[in-house]
């Protein structure tokens, strides 16, 4: 019989743990035991409120109001009213008021475009991106279909070194002797941070949207030296369109990709001319990003000589490694290694990412420098961030405002931007979107439940368009009023008044946002339909449908639990 293996209790211990060893061990576990008992003790008592609106009816109305904000996590509340007028028979359209509501407030999404703040506002933004994107390379979204024929090549303009970092220099290991993998953390930090140049690196940032700006005006300069063209005579012939994408490296500089195209006088619509080739911009390119440079400007008057200036970078330059590609197709083939498709989803990917997903900072300004300490992060982000916040003091300096974008590691630009003539906009969009919202029949309605004028329980409440609360209701043309008419926005007349009441929702609705989600996220797969299904791109930011019924009595469940 084999012998049974023996646990020593803890009376008959031999060997103790050390006592301050083991009152930390223990601490830190009755910490952690405290912390889930009091997140379970909240969670019951979130969900004894949501019962108690359960069992008395308002549950249904409130989950639809804050299920029509497609998962935002800090929605804008507004009070007030709206009424809408027809000006030629003086008839009430229709009427809103806040205290009617379910939450007794508007709720309106917050449309932040940093996954860290509002991962469902900016994954809408990124799709919406993406769609500008490819309109310019393929067409489509008031864009001919021609462009896909123009010259067109993706970029990339990086920034200049100022120290040796840690990195994957390909096959061969890196400066430090070892091989980092992709989620090393030591990637893009200084191999000695006493040595790296953190005042030239901010300095950088701060004159990127101006390097960017003096690139554009060199690059037609180019084009037009390549063509055998004056340049005030260029915009007779071609057009120069672009959009734009700022990315931060993960060492915190910034660099830019962006989509160049040539078209012909009149934008997109004409035909290029003849000189026009893929390769007269790939040159044009790599001439204007070596030629561009910008002097920074101190403000001091001339003639006098600041010994701290002088340490300082005077002149800004992108860096060596340029990448210029071509554009094939938008099909993957061999033949076309950067398609359409690749260059859109790749902008669109960064147009939401900040330094925060990068280099770990901060995703929001900061109003003392002391707001550090309660902050994670790494040491090279701490030391950018503290370069900029006492750089901004120095007279030199002030015109960049370096501490109110410290966060920012001193880049003050826009992330995003494009020519006039590029593609469409981004309220082209979300103005296709709300006319699809509009003409969609109401799902999660009974037709027996229709609104009466003044009456907003029987249907979704929300800021989504084509409701009774949309902000934008009866500026739209041909917008559809509460009795199911088109009403014409030039008869139509609107009387508002709005204030701001907070942001974020209160902790018994933020526990209903997240039950909503989590049932529209564990409902079972609908039978496989013939027709082919749509990219998930172009259902984003339609409206998702749910079940309030199984919420009430998931909810009511909960409760008894």
């Amino acid at each position: 019989m084999p012998a049974q293996l023996q646990l020593p209790s803890p009376a008959t211990t031999s060997a103790p743990a050390s006592g301050a060893f083991a009152a930390s061990t223990h601490a830190r576990r009755a910490d952690a035991s405290a912390h889930r008992d009091s997140a379970l003790e909240r969670r019951a008592r979130l969900t004894a409120r949501l019962a108690k609106l359960a069992a008395s009816g308002h549950l249904a109305p409130l989950a639809r109001q804050i299920g029509s904000l497609g998962g935002c996590a800090r929605p804008i509340r507004l009070t007030g009213h709206r009424t809408r007028l027809d000006t030629a028979t003086g008839q009430i359209l229709d009427h809103l008021d806040t205290r009617h509501l379910p939450t007794g407030e508007l709720l309106v999404r917050c449309g932040n475009r940093r996954a860290t703040r509002c991962p469902a506002c900016s994954t809408l933004y990124r799709y919406d991106t993406y769609q500008l994107i490819a309109a310019g390379l393929r067409g489509g979204k008031t864009v001919p279909s021609s462009v896909a024929t123009h010259p067109r090549v993706f970029a990339t303009l990086t920034a200049p070194g100022f120290g040796p970092v840690h990195n994957q220099p390909g096959v061969s290991p890196c400066t430090c002797g070892t091989r980092h993998a992709d989620g090393d953390p030591l990637l893009g930090t200084p191999l000695n941070p006493e040595q790296y140049d953190y005042t030239g690196a901010v300095l950088w940032n701060a004159h990127a949207p101006a390097l960017w700006a003096r690139f554009t005006t060199h690059l037609r300069r180019e084009i037009a030296n390549a063509a055998g063209l004056p340049q005030r005579t260029l915009r007779h012939h071609a057009t120069l369109s672009y959009a734009k994408v700022a990315e931060y490296q993960k060492r915190g500089q910034i660099h830019f990709h962006t989509v160049i195209r040539i078209d012909g006088p009149t934008g997109p619509t004409s035909t290029p001319p003849t000189w026009a080739t893929t390769g007269l911009l790939d040159h044009a390119v790599r001439a204007a990003a070596k030629r561009t440079r910008v002097q920074h400007q101190h403000p001091s008057r001339a003639g006098e000589a600041n010994p701290a200036q002088l340490s300082e970078p005077s002149v800004f330059r992108f860096g060596r490694q340029i990448d210029v590609r071509a554009i094939r197709s938008t099909d993957f083939t061999g033949d076309a290694p950067v398609t359409d498709r690749h260059v859109a989803a790749y902008i669109a990917k960064y147009a939401t990412k900040g330094a925060e997903t990068t280099t770990g900072t901060l995703d929001r300004r900061l109003r003392f420098l002391a707001e550090l300490a309660q902050y994670d992060l790494t040491d090279h982000a701490r030391r950018v961030i503290h370069t900029a916040w006492h750089l901004g003091v120095k007279p030199q300096h002030t015109h960049l405002r370096l501490r109110q974008w410290a966060h920012m590691l001193g880049f003050r630009g826009h992330f995003s931007t494009r020519t006039r003539h590029y593609s469409t906009t981004l309220a082209h969009l979300r103005a296709e979107r709300t006319a699809w919202r509009t003409g969609q029949p109401d799902t999660q309605t009974p037709a027996s439940a229709e609104p009466r004028a003044g009456q907003t329980y029987g249907s979704p409440v929300g800021d989504r368009a084509g409701h009774s609360t949309d902000l934008a209701a009866g500026q739209r043309p041909g917008h559809r009023n509460i009795t199911g008419q088109r009403a014409d926005s030039d008869t139509t007349l609107v009387i508002s008044h709005w204030q701001y009441a907070g942001t974020g929702l209160l902790p018994e609705y933020e526990h209903l946002s997240d039950l909503l989600t989590s049932t529209r996220q564990t409902r079972p797969e609908q039978p496989t339909h013939t027709r082919r299904p749509k990219r998930s791109s172009d259902r984003a930011g339609h409206p998702v449908g749910h079940s309030t019924d199984r919420l009430t009595s998931a909810v009511r469940a909960g409760a008894v639990a």
